[in-house]
């Protein structure tokens, strides 16, 4: 093979590493995230555009079974109570592969948000695609999307506050403080390290 296809080929293939290696890293702050549609665990289909008079949304990947989701389980029901008038509604998601983790299965999430009253759509990301999509890798992992007419920015990335093990020890409510950000338009921070167990990926 003459040496001018040779380097052709290898920037080819560095180019189609570099578009793979992006495309799966997931959304920045800044980005518009793409619509989805979920199953609920009442069974019907949701996606963003199912809150039209939605400011912006707060899209949770968490699930049943880690204990940092547990833990965080009374704070994002308290976020939906206190935001959702606000026009910030939350939108769960759980990523897990039920065959690693049966106690993440849908079955299981219809009987937990029954037992908990979860006031909020609680999704199953049957595929993993929306997961893959957002970049999230912990549960809880919070992408906080501020509407801009019929799109939705990724407004901030992270942890839903500073401390997940004591809800009484919190000093920084990161998702709270970008919610006053957006609708007062003061500084926040935009980017915190999600804290949790790994999204159970499925082999």
């Amino acid at each position: 093979m003459p040496m001018n296809n040779i380097l052709s080929a290898v920037i080819c293939s560095l180019l189609w590493l570099n578009l793979t290696v992006h495309a799966n890293d997931g959304y920045k702050v800044g980005d518009i995230a793409r619509d989805f549609r979920l199953k609920n665990v009442d069974g019907t289909m949701i996606s963003l555009k199912s809150y039209p008079d939605a400011k912006g949304i707060i899209v949770i990947f968490t699930c049943n079974h880690c204990p940092y989701a547990k833990a965080y389980e009374s704070r994002i029901i308290a976020l939906h109570k206190n935001f959702a008038p606000q026009g910030y509604p939350v939108v769960a998601i759980n990523p897990n592969d039920p065959a690693a983790y049966p106690e993440d299965s849908f079955e299981n999430m219809v009987k937990r948000a029954k037992e908990k009253a979860y006031p909020f759509a609680y999704l199953v990301d049957e595929t993993q695609e929306v997961a893959k999509a957002y970049g999230a890798t912990k549960t809880p992992h919070v992408f906080l999307l501020k509407r801009n007419a019929d799109t939705y920015e990724v407004a901030y990335i992270g942890a839903i506050d500073d401390n997940s093990e004591n809800a009484q020890a919190v000093k920084e409510k990161y998702v709270e403080k970008a919610i006053e950000g957006l609708t007062k338009g003061t500084p926040y921070t935009t980017t915190t390290k999600a804290v949790g167990c790994s999204i159970k990926w499925k082999k």
